[in-house]
Formats: structure tokens, C-alpha cells, sequence
């Protein structure tokens, strides 16, 4: 039976990514495995892989997240010349036909067809070498995964239809109407309550612990939803906080380590996508998006544009705090072959523009560079958020001050709460800049508005002597019907129950 190995997830993957194809060939949902083909221990774990296997084979999760997160935030422009879905996101000016908006969730939903496939499956297996012991650490993963995808679809639209069967052709299963938000989240923790039950502590091996659902990712989700969701229980995510610290993460002494590709699986995962180099199906293609493959330590003159590219707003960010080690380990400022209206108009090649640096080991869309899903110092700072919120004031700062003190940076303390929450909220930004974090924070923060509104951004233009000079002013014209996205249009013609958010 296929258990325990690492090798299981680059199973029935299929990745195929040159420099002129930006997106995925994706299964269809309504092709997804029937249970008819479900009929020993190792046809479920091979489901379970396929559903794992949602992160290497979605263009959400290799890629376009980060303009679902960082580009519609304060943290970064869309780039790559500004591609019209991707200008959209960064302006938060979103019609219903967006492209990504429209992968984003039926990629979504394919994932968590993915994991109910397994779900739905699991009690027509009577192979006695499937020990309950395992059959239970199955329904435990499968349950993770599909929380964690409707986290993704709570996160980007709100209130959305919960799937439960996702292959059933019963009336009562398709064309579900949405879900309110709330009604999203207390599903989301349904599976994650028995999820925690069933998974292990630990599988047994860094390489597998890191890669597979455990109880220490499944508490991490849990605090995360929990300060997500509109009525925050923050009671509740100091608690889950501290089951995630029980596991006994700690962090990795340098935090430029945690992104050189050579510390994979380190003691401050909680949980990664284990992209591997070179080989068929489970490479990281969309590392190419956001930071070219060098020739001989330079960006190729015949390149382009990447996207995701870091913002003056954030760069300003790290100079303010005199953060150089984390500036360092997220941005790389390089002379570029193309004009960028934000850092070099005139495309000038010695002046640098800056790349989302993260992952930078693209190797020519055959890349490597792990991405963490969860990871020790973003539980930390949550921590001390919840401890920030019910007014002990002393100890949530000490969180904060590990986190800092890593990357050589004073200790901070808060003489009020509101004080530190905005410590907390700006640490936040530095610690996790191009880690999907952003958009989530500023919403939960309820400073989503004000923050895009007075970001003071401008365009530049190139002067006819080579000179730049600032031009208009950036109007994100930012309103609370645009903390979330459209629901696609594609979807509101296929379901006659979907209402589209407001202001759409």
C-alpha cells in the first residue's frame, strides 16, 4: 500500500509549463474518479495523492494566488505588463469576466471535489490491509484539504455553495445556493474538528511530517479561521495558537534559510508544498512568473516582464523599520531589459526594479523552491494578535519580540492595545510579504479601505533627456464591496441559486 512516502504525491501529476503558456490544462471536475474505481487500501491513497496533488496542479496555488493576496494589496503591482486580469486585481476594479477570478474558483472546486472523492469513497473500501488506524488519518486529510480550500473561497468571496458530494448528480447537490460567510466558516470548522481527532502528531519523518496533514497544521487552520471569520473568537485562537506550539515547531535561526532552497522540511514548517526540481509533475513553473531564470547571474536581455512586482509602499516598509534581513530575503533589486511605470519608465538599465525573491530558484519552469502553507513565526504573530485583543498587553509583545529578534531588530512594546495591534499588523507585512497573508490581514484588520485609499502611490514617466518624473497619482478608488471578489459570471449563468456579492 502506498503509505508514508514522499514519492506518492508526484503521482497521476501532469505539469506542463513552457515560457510562452501561462496556465494549466486542468481535469474537469465532472471527470473526477467515481467511486466505481474505489475498491482497495491503495486506490484510496492513490485519490488521497490526486487530492494533495491540487497544489502542484492548480495555476492558483503555483502562481496566481499571489495576485489574489499581495497584488490587490499595498504589498505589490500586478507586472507583466500589466495583463488585463492582472491590472484589474492590482486595482481592485474586478468585473465578474476576470480570468483569474473565474480559475481561481473552479480550481478551487476541483480541489475539494478532489478531497470528497476520497470522503465519499473511503467506506465502500473493505481491504483489510487498510487498517483503521490509517482509514481514520485518511478521512482526517481529506477533511484538512477540503477546509483548506474553502478557507482559500470564504477568504476571496465570501459566503460560498458548500460542496459536500461534489460527483453526485442527486437535485439536491447541484446548484447549491451560497452559504453565509458564517455558515462558510462553521463548516470549515466541522472538518477541521474531526480532522484533528484523526490525524497524527506525526507521521514519523521531517520530509513527510511537513508534507502531509497533522495535527499541527490542522490547529494552525483552526486559529487562522477563527481570526478570520466575521464574529473573531480571538478566546479561540490564542487556544489553537497554543496546540500549534505544542507540537514543538520552533524557528529557524536565520530567516534568509527558510527561502535558499537548501533547508526544506526545517524545524519552523508546519506545513509545505514539496515542489521538486527537474522532474515530471511536481515542479514549481510558477516560480518563472515572478522571478526570471538568470544568465549568468543576470536577467536575460530578450526576458520579460514578471509579475507580482514588490511595491514603493513595501520597500518604504522595510527601509522605515531599518529591516535589511528580511528586505533582503524577500526583494532582489536587478537591472531589468524592460520599462516598468512604477520603478523605471525610461527602462533604463541602472536603474534597478525590484522582484518578489522569495522563490528564486526557477530553473527554467522546472523549479524547485518549496512554499509553505503554514509556517511558525505567521502562528506567532496571531498569538500575540489574540493576546493584543483580550488585553495582555506584555506577554502578546514578547511574541512579537521572538519573531523580531531573529532577524536583529529591537524589542517593541505597545502602551495600548490599538498601539500594538498596529506593531502587530506592520510586522505582519515584513515577516510574510509574498506568503499569502496580506489581503487576509488588512480585512481582518478592518483597514483594508483606509490603507488602499492613502497609499499616496503615483505612476512616472520617462522624460524626453532619459529622466523619470513622478506622474498621476494611483486612485484606487477602494470601497467595503471590494474586500471581496465577483462571483464569475460563467458561474452565475450555470447556477440560477448564486446572488452575486454586493457592488458587482
Amino acid at each position: 500500500m502506498l503509505k508514508n512516502k514522499l514519492a506518492i504525491l508526484a503521482l497521476g501529476l501532469v505539469v506542463a509549463a513552457s515560457s510562452c503558456k501561462k496556465f494549466l490544462d486542468l481535469t474537469p471536475v465532472s471527470s473526477t474518479t467515481t467511486g466505481n474505481a474505489y475498491k482497495t487500501g491503495d486506490d484510496i491513497e492513490a485519490a488521497l495523492t490526486g487530492a494533495y496533488g491540487s497544489f502542484m496542479a492548480t495555476n492558483f496555488y503555483q502562481w496566481e494566488i499571489y495576485a489574489h493576496t499581495d497584488v490587490r494589496s499595498d504589498n505589490a503591482y500586478c507586472g507583466g505588463s500589466n495583463d488585463v486580469d492582472y491590472y484589474q486585481l492590482d486595482m481592485n476594479s474586478v468585473p465578474n469576466t476576470n480570468g483569474s477570478v473565474y480559475r481561481a474558483w473552479t480550481e478551487l472546486y476541483a480541489a475539494i471535489a478532489r478531497a470528497n472523492s476520497v470522503l465519499v469513497n473511503i467506506d465502500n473500501i473493505k481491504d483489510e490491509s487498510l487498517t483503521t488506524e490509517r482509514r481514520q488519518q485518511i478521512i482526517g486529510e481529506a477533511l484538512f484539504l477540503r477546509a483548506f480550500h474553502y478557507y482559500q473561497l470564504v477568504s476571496l468571496w465570501g459566503g460560498v455553495p458548500i460542496e459536500r458530494y461534489s460527483n453526485s448528480a442527486a437535485s439536491k447537490d447541484i446548484n447549491l445556493p451560497r452559504a453565509t460567510a458564517e455558515g462558510t466558516y462553521t463548516f470549515i470548522d466541522s472538518c477541521l474538528q474531526v480532522a484533528v481527532r484523526s490525524l497524527p502528531a506525526s507521521y514519523g519523518a521531517d520530509n513527510i511530517d511537513k508534507v502531509r496533514a497533522t495535527k499541527g497544521a490542522a490547529y494552525a487552520l483552526l486559529a487562522k479561521i477563527w481570526a478570520q471569520r466575521p464574529e473573531r473568537n480571538y478566546t479561540k485562537v490564542s487556544l489553537y495558537c497554543d496546540s500549534v506550539l505544542l507540537q514543538g515547531y520552533s524557528l529557524v535561526p536565520r530567516y534568509a534559510d527558510l527561502f535558499d532552497g537548501n533547508h526544506n522540511y526545517n524545524t519552523e514548517s508546519i506545513m509545505e508544498i514539496p515542489y521538486i526540481a527537474n522532474t515530471s509533475g511536481v515542479i514549481n513553473w510558477g516560480t518563472e512568473m515572478l522571478y526570471p531564470t538568470h544568465d549568468n547571474g543576470q536577467v536575460p536581455s530578450d526576458t520579460w516582464q514578471r509579475y507580482c512586482v514588490p511595491s514603493r509602499t513595501l520597500v518604504s516598509a522595510f527601509d522605515k523599520a531599518g529591516d535589511v534581513i528580511r528586505k533582503n530575503a524577500s526583494i532582489s533589486f536587478e537591472s531589468v531589459p524592460w520599462s516598468d511605470v512604477f520603478w523605471n519608465p525610461c527602462g533604463a538599465g541602472d536603474v534597478l526594479v525590484p522582484f518578489a525573491f522569495k522563490a528564486h530558484n526557477p530553473s527554467n519552469w522546472s523549479g524547485g523552491d518549496h512554499t509553505y502553507l503554514f509556517r511558525l513565526a505567521d502562528i506567532l504573530l496571531l498569538k500575540a494578535e489574540a493576546l493584543a485583543n483580550l488585553g495582555d498587553l506584555e506577554l502578546s509583545a514578547s511574541f512579537v519580540n521572538q519573531v523580531r529578534s531573529r532577524v536583529k531588530l529591537p524589542d517593541i512594546s505597545g502602551n495600548s492595545k490599538m498601539e500594538l495591534l498596529t506593531i502587530i499588523l506592520k510586522e505582519r507585512q515584513l515577516e510574510l510579504a509574498f506568503e499569502w497573508q496580506r489581503w487576509n490581514d488588512l480585512n481582518r484588520y478592518n483597514v483594508t479601505v483606509s490603507t488602499m485609499n492613502g497609499l499616496g502611490e503615483t505612476y512616472y514617466n520617462c522624460n524626453n533627456d532619459g529622466t523619470m518624473t513622478k506622474g498621476a497619482a494611483v486612485n484606487y478608488n477602494f470601497n467595503d464591496n471590494k474586500t471581496v471578489l465577483p462571483i464569475p459570471l460563467t458561474e452565475l449563468q450555470a447556477n440560477p441559486n448564486l446572488t452575486q456579492n454586493k457592488g458587482y
